[in-house]
């Protein structure tokens, strides 16, 4: 009631609640109503829909302590769902990890604030290209010079077969020094049908598939990548016969047989082959054996030479013999009469 005795009621003809406003759309009172709490927008996902109930409470009660926490709690487990469903896609993207994703992201912030790598130096490189080189160390457009892990790309490069030795040298603020000594091609392997170029340590360089190594020699069997460097290297002091050499062959694994290039087999001894291929350099010298009709030359026999005749050899010997033979018949019967 006010001071005349009348009672204060709405335009609409209902009676106002006590210390209500008769003004409705007065914002004070607007500003006095309580809110709907609404969900996050992670808690609308369709998912995650069943833990709404823990974040809105029933409309006009005030939450308890009790169902902050839940909110908390139920905060966090939406999350690690979220974690869980969202990082493994993450972690097969492209075939990159989590943590390579992470690499490259450090990178690029070195990149932004000017650790970057400006200019690259090689020195050593006679095979491999300047870009095999980097490819191998595993530095690219996108590497900066502050976390490149220096140790980590001179690892990758004394992993490959051509490198037998590299330095990697950070030089602030933004240059990077690579020195890398190469193996070089010894000799070309063949084991059943695979050749191979091989170093003089009888590491695999790469499958035989260029030209300019044609010239390399060549050896053959199991076990030879191994023993081609002594080997080769007693031959080479007979220039006479090595400059013959078509291919050498390990018998064995245990001693060495010669193909030269005009077809002859030279079979060695398994020890004291310095010896024989002297005494075979001597032959060729003195006698030209090599260069005869002939088949091979056996000088597995300490102190003796066995040489076996070629067919044409061996027939043209034969018809020489028999002719011999026929003129000493007819000259004992000249003498007889």
């Amino acid at each position: 009631m006010d001071g005349g005795g009348r009672v204060a009621e709405s335009l609409t003809g209902g009676t106002l609640a006590p210390g209500a406003s008769a003004r409705p759309n007065d914002p004070a009172d607007w500003r006095r109503q309580p809110r709907k709490r609404r969900a996050p927008l992670f808690l609308r996902m369709p998912l995650l829909a069943g833990l709404r109930g823990l974040w809105s409470p029933p409309s006009g009660a005030r939450p308890a302590a009790g169902a902050l926490r839940r909110v908390g709690l139920a905060t966090s487990a939406a999350l690690l769902l979220i974690a869980v469903a969202v990082l493994p896609a993450f972690a097969v993207r492209g075939g990159h990890s989590v943590v390579d994703w992470l690499k490259e992201g450090r990178h690029i912030a070195a990149n932004a604030v000017g650790l970057r790598i400006a200019s690259v130096a090689i020195a050593g490189h006679k095979h491999l290209s300047r870009d095999e080189v980097l490819a191998i160390a595993g530095i690219d457009g996108r590497a900066s010079l502050l976390f490149l892990d220096a140790a980590e790309a001179r690892a990758k490069l004394a992993a490959s077969p051509w490198v037998g030795d590299a330095t990697v040298q950070k030089l602030y603020p933004d240059r990077l020094a690579i020195t890398v000594k190469e193996r070089e091609a010894f000799a070309l392997w063949q084991r059943d049908s695979q050749i191979n170029v091989i170093a003089a340590d009888g590491t695999v360089l790469e499958a035989f598939v260029s030209r300019s190594v044609m010239r390399l020699p060549f050896v053959v069997g199991a076990g030879a990548d191994t023993r081609a460097r002594d080997f080769l290297h007693l031959l080479t002091r007979h220039p006479e016969i090595a400059g013959r050499v078509r291919a050498s062959v390990l018998i064995g694994e245990r001693r060495w047989n010669l193909k030269l290039e005009n077809g002859v087999d030279v079979r060695l001894p398994e020890t004291g082959i310095a010896a024989a291929l002297k005494h075979l350099a001597v032959l060729q010298r003195d006698k030209a054996l090599l260069d005869r009709d002939i088949r091979s030359v056996d000088l597995r026999a300490q102190g003796r030479v066995t040489v076996g005749l070629s067919e044409s050899a061996a027939r043209a010997r034969d018809e020489m013999l028999k002719t011999k033979r026929m003129k000493k018949r007819m000259k004992l019967q000249g003498g007889d009469a």
